[in-house]
């Protein structure tokens, strides 16, 4: 999945100097921030044990920002936040939070914490020495199993880059559990007794881990557009076709809505010219190079916000008739790197290259718009570590504290791992849905629903007594 913020993800990864403020273990000496991190914030450096399993051994550097509450009389302690991905940096997230209207009465309460998580940007970060064209960890289209027995040599040799890049001896170690014990790491040299905490996409799997191996350190744990409780696994992987159908409608009535594009009058024609679309560049791509699978890509990346419809759409229609599309930013290698060492450590991934060819074949059926990209075969099927431990299993053990957010048509996460979320986690939370579409779902809204339970929640700690489900916005 992407960050929340692509572009805060670009800028921040793209640099990986040191932070002002090295501090002694367990202590933070706040500094300025490097540059181009974001404005009013204070960033340290923490050391933590690459290993927690040897805590005395080597250690590696956490890069911390803090957006200090301005209301000393009013904050209530601290909220930790992560900016999804896995891969995403978090250092200037809390800038980022209150550019895209977190309330006022939030950021009174809290002092806001961003961190790039371990491996990432200006925290010690990991490399796999990607080749440019490497673009994402979200499998291109499979045509048939011939197409799924090449993607598996490619992906093999993605594998084995990471396995013997410059940062290989990192490599086992770059995990959601070793993140979560770094934040509680923080939490320490805060010198906080518990922490509150809110992150959408894989970081409400983040969030899920902490509070099941700190449940009493947990204080008010916001989960926006969560993942099932295994994280980014083989069924979140599948589960993107799934979200595709779900969510492309949204964009299919946009588009018939302003014929000016020329995609069809109805959102059945705007279905019809993107299977149209993808079919012709298979067979030739685009004089810039992009092909069926390239445009696949990009339309999923594209249905996360509707902001994002227009260029979609102007996309398209120059796909269509042979003009220049806008320009795509590539992901940064760490991003991508960073990414794979969560997603292949976190969970056992099936090894067979049959396993991916049958699922393609299931999921091309079953969603035929993504479904034989979201089944194909990844780098976690070749890669040179095994699990260093079994996945932390979200249980309801632990204080009733969890609000997750979900909306009902989200490509990323789809509905149905949020209901797996909600039901791992019993009566420690409660679910808000709101009927509207994208990924995630709060501050990109405007719903008076959501935002009224969000906010009443982070800061007097009120949650519904039963699950809610919240309309859409206003349009």
């Amino acid at each position: 999945m992407r960050t929340f913020l692509t572009a805060l993800a670009a800028a921040v990864v793209a640099s990986s100097v040191p932070v002002a403020g090295a501090a002694a273990p367990d202590t933070l000496d706040w500094g300025p921030c490097p540059e181009g991190v974001g404005t009013g914030l204070e960033c340290a450096t923490l050391d933590v044990p690459l290993d927690y399993r040897d805590p005395g051994g080597r250690t590696i550097e956490l890069a911390i920002s803090r957006l200090a509450s301005a209301n000393p009389e009013q904050r209530r302690g601290v909220l930790l936040t992560n900016s999804g991905g896995p891969g995403g940096p978090g250092l200037g997230f809390p800038a980022a939070l209150r550019d895209m209207g977190l309330p006022r009465s939030v950021l009174d309460s809290y002092d806001v914490i961003g961190m790039d998580p371990r491996g990432v940007g200006r925290s010690t970060p990991v490399t796999c020495d990607l080749p440019p064209e490497y673009r994402s960890n979200i499998p291109p289209h499979a045509l048939d199993a011939a197409d799924v027995a090449e993607r598996a040599g490619e992906v093999a040799e993605v594998a084995e880059r990471c396995g013997s890049s410059r940062t290989a001896a990192l490599l086992p170690h770059i995990t959601t559990a070793n993140t979560a014990r770094d934040m509680d790491r923080v939490r320490a040299a805060l010198g906080e007794s518990e922490v509150s905490y809110f992150a959408p996409s894989y970081g409400t799997y983040l969030g899920a881990v902490y509070t099941t191996l700190f449940p009493h350190r947990s204080d008010r744990f916001l989960l926006d557009s969560a993942t099932g409780p295994g994280g980014w696994d083989v069924t979140l992987s599948r589960s993107f076709g799934r979200g595709f159908e779900d969510r492309f409608p949204d964009f299919a009535e946009f588009a018939a809505a302003h014929p000016d594009y020329g995609l069809g009058e109805t959102p059945e024609q705007v279905r019809a010219t993107y299977f149209e679309l993808a079919a012709r560049l298979d067979a030739r791509p685009s004089p810039e190079g992009i092909d069926g699978e390239q445009f696949r890509q990009l339309t999923f990346g594209n249905l996360y916000y509707d902001a994002a419809f227009p260029n979609l759409a102007a996309t398209w229609q120059a796909l269509d008739t042979g003009a220049p599309p806008p320009e795509t930013m590539p992901s940064p290698e760490n991003y991508l790197a960073s990414q794979l060492h969560v997603i292949c450590n976190d969970s056992d991934w099936p090894e067979s290259v049959r396993t991916y060819q049958r699922n393609v074949a299931s999921d091309r059926v079953e969603h035929p718009m993504f479904g034989a990209a979201a089944a194909n075969i990844t780098p976690c099927a070749f890669w040179p570590s095994e699990p260093t431990e079994p996945p932390v299993e979200i249980t309801d053990r632990g204080p009733s504290n969890v609000l997750l957010l979900q909306n009902l048509r989200d490509p990323a996460t789809p509905l149905a791992g949020a209901r797996r979320m909600r039901q791992a986690l019993g009566d420690r939370a409660r679910m808000v849905a709101a009927d509207q579409g994208g990924h995630p779902a709060y501050l990109y809204f405007d719903n008076p629903c959501v935002d009224e339970v969000v906010t009443r929640f982070l800061v007097d700690g009120q949650r519904p007594e039963h699950d809610l489900a919240c309309g859409s916005g206003p349009a």
